[in-house]
C-alpha cells in the first residue's frame, strides 16, 4: 500500500544502536553472523510489502529464529517508521521456526497466522526495528527507511533474507523471491515468496548443508533414460525433507523414484519414502521421507538421499532445470534445518556430432613412421579413432588417441601411399570420417628388419613368410614391400634392387 507502515505498527530505530551497525560494517567490510539468544536470536526475514496479485493488503512480516531453542516474544515488539508507531508482538517462536505476523488471517490463505495486526507497509519504503521486552535491538531492516531492498510491486515477490545468521542491516543480504512454495494469498493465487518457509534465495554463509544433483549424463539422447540423485553435504542430525523438484515436462518424462542408504542409515532405521507427481500432472515430482525411530533421531555426514529416473523426450538442444521448489526442506530432530539447495540442468544431445578439420600427415620423428594431426570439432570430443586402409581396401583400427594427434609406426613401408581416416568420438558416438593420405620417404624398401641394411636378414626374414597372403596368421606387412597382399618373389626382387643399401 502507499504511506503508514503498520496500521498501528510504527517504529524507530535507536540511534545509537544504528550508527553502531554502521561502524561496524564501516570497520570490518563484512557481514556480522550472530548466533547468541539476544541479537539476531530472531530476525526480519521475509517481508511481503507490496501485498499481492489479489489485493494490496495482503500484506505479512516473517520472523525466523536462527537458534535450537524456542524464543518467547512476550513484550517484544517492532517499530516502525522511525517509532511513529508500534505493535506488540506475542508467542513463541519454535527452535529454528518462523512466525508469521499477517494483515488478515487471509493474507496467506492456507497457513495459519501466529499474529494477525492491521498492516499497511509502504511501497515507497519502511523502517522495520525489533525490540525485545528490555527494548533491546534484537533486528532491523531498512533502518534507513528509504525505499525496500527488495520485492518487486509488480510481479508481487517478497523481499526474502539470503543468510537469517547474517543480522546486520545492509541492502546485500536482501533480495526478492524467485519463487514461491506452493501458498496463496486472498483470492487464491500463489504467493511469488515463501511464508513459513526457507527463503527461495537462501544462501548460507553460516551453514554448510547443501542439496545437489548427480546427474547420470547432462547430454542424454532422445529416448535415453537419464537419473538424477540428490545428495546432502554435510547434514546434521538428519531426520526428515521434503522437495518439491520441477522439471520441464516437454524434455523429460518421469518414470519412477527410489530412496537410497542415507536416511535409513543404510538399512539401519525405517523410514517413509514417498514420491509422486503434483496433482498427478507432468512437471512437478513431490519427495518426502522421515525416519520412523523413536525417540526421534537423525543422520549425520554426506550421501544420497534418493533417485529420480526421468525417459528423455526432447528433440536435440532441447533443456530442462531440475529446480528445488520453495516448498522442499530439511528438518533435524528440533525442526527445519536451512540448507543452500543448487540446481541442476540438461540437453538433449545429438546422435551424430562434428567431425575433425584440418587432417594433415607428416613425417614421424623416427623413420618409418607417419604423423598425423587434425583440428578438434567445435564441440570437442572425448576421443578419437584412428583407421588405416589396408592392402584389400578394408579399414583396419590401427589406434585410438585423447588428443588431435597420432604417430603410425606399425608395418610403414617407404614409398607406398597410406589412407587414413580419422573419427571423433563423443558421448559414445562416432562422427563422420575425415581421410587423409600419406607418404614415408625416408627408409630403404626391402629393410623389412628395420636394421637400417639391406642384407642376408632381410633374405631370410623374406624366407619365412613367403607364399603368405593377407589375412593369414604368417602374413607380415613389413615383407611385403610391393604392397600387394602376397610375399612373393616381387618382394624379393626390391630387396636385390637395394642390397647393401644402408640409410
Amino acid at each position: 500500500m502507499n504511506r503508514f507502515g503498520f496500521g498501528n505498527f510504527r517504529f524507530l530505530a535507536a540511534t545509537a544502536t544504528f550508527v553502531a551497525l554502521c561502524m561496524q560494517m564501516f570497520l570490518s567490510g563484512l557481514l556480522v553472523a550472530h548466533a547468541d539468544s539476544g541479537v539476531g536470536s530472531i530476525v526480519i526475514n521475509e517481508v511481503a510489502w507490496a501485498g499481492s496479485a489479489d489485493n494490496s493488503n495482503d500484506e505479512w512480516i516473517e520472523l525466523y529464529n536462527t537458534t535450537s531453542s524456542a524464543v518467547d516474544l512476550s513484550g517484544w515488539y517492532i517499530e516502525d517508521d522511525f517509532a511513529d508507531q508500534s505493535v506488540i508482538v506475542s508467542g513463541i517462536v519454535p527452535a529454528r521456526g518462523y512466525f508469521l505476523i499477517e494483515d488478515s488471517e487471509s493474507a496467506v490463505s492456507d497457513v495459519t497466522a501466529d499474529a494477525i495486526v492491521g498492516l499497511s507497509l509502504a511501497n515507497s519504503g519502511d523502517s522495520l526495528i525489533l525490540k525485545n521486552a528490555a527494548g533491546i535491538v534484537i533486528d532491523s531492516v531498512n533502518s534507513s527507511g528509504g525505499a525496500w531492498y527488495a520485492g518487486n510491486s509488480t510481479s508481487k515477490a517478497t523481499m526474502e533474507r539470503i543468510d537469517p545468521k547474517v543480522t546486520l542491516d545492509s541492502a546485500v543480504n536482501f533480495a526478492s523471491a524467485s519463487s514461491g512454495n506452493g501458498t496463496k494469498s486472498s483470492g487464491g493465487t500463489a504467493w511469488l515468496g515463501t511464508p513459513k518457509s526457507q527463503n527461495s534465495v537462501y544462501q548460507g554463509t553460516a551453514d554448510s548443508v547443501s542439496i545437489e544433483f548427480d546427474l547420470s549424463n547432462e547430454s542424454p539422447l532422445n529416448g535415453e533414460n537419464v537419473t538424477a540423485t540428490v545428495i546432502v553435504n554435510n547434514a546434521s542430525d538428519l531426520f526428515a525433507y521434503g522437495f518439491d523438484i520441477s522439471y520441464n515436462p516437454a524434455v523429460l518424462t518421469f518414470v519412477s523414484a527410489h530412496e537410497e542408504g542415507f536416511l535409513s542409515g543404510n538399512g539401519q532405521a525405517s523410514t517413509a519414502f514417498n514420491a509422486a507427481l503434483e496433482g498427478g500432472e507432468a512437471g512437478k515430482v513431490i519427495v518426502g521421507n522421515a525416519r520412523l525411530v523413536s525417540p526421534t533421531s537423525g543422520v549425520s555426514g554426506s550421501g544420497n538421499l534418493f533417485t529420480l529416473k526421468f525417459k528423455v523426450a526432447g528433440v536435440v538442444g532441447a533443456k530442462s532445470d531440475l529446480v528445488f521448489g520453495g516448498g522442499s526442506f530439511l528438518s533435524d530432530s528440533l525442526g527445519d534445518v536451512l540448507a543452500t539447495m543448487t540446481a541442476s540442468s540438461l540437453e538433449v544431445g545429438s546422435n551424430t556430432i562434428g567431425g575433425v578439420s584440418g587432417l594433415a600427415v607428416s613425417l614421424g620423428s623416427n623413420a618409418y613412421s607417419l604423423a598425423l594431426g587434425w583440428n578438434a570439432p567445435v564441440d570437442g570430443a572425448d576421443s578419437y579413432i584412428v583407421y588405416r586402409k589396408a592392402v584389400d581396401g578394408s579399414l583396419v583400427q590401427i589406434g585410438t588417441s585423447a588428443a588431435a594427434s597420432f604417430v603410425d609406426s606399425g608395418a610403414i613401408i617407404p614409398r607406398v601411399t597410406y589412407e587414413y581416416q580419422v573419427r571423433a568420438v563423443k558421448n559414445g558416438i562416432q562422427s563422420a570420417a575425415a581421410t587423409v593420405t600419406g607418404i614415408e620417404t625416408r627408409g630403404i624398401v626391402g629393410d623389412n628388419n628395420r636394421s637400417g641394411r639391406v642384407d642376408g636378414r632381410d633374405i631370410e626374414n623374406l624366407a619365412r613368410h613367403y607364399g603368405s597372403a593377407f589375412g593369414a596368421e604368417s602374413y607380415d606387412a613389413v615383407v611385403d614391400t610391393t604392397y600387394d597382399g602376397l610375399i612373393d618373389g616381387s618382394d624379393l626382387i626390391d630387396i636385390g634392387a637395394n642390397f647393401g643399401l644402408v640409410s
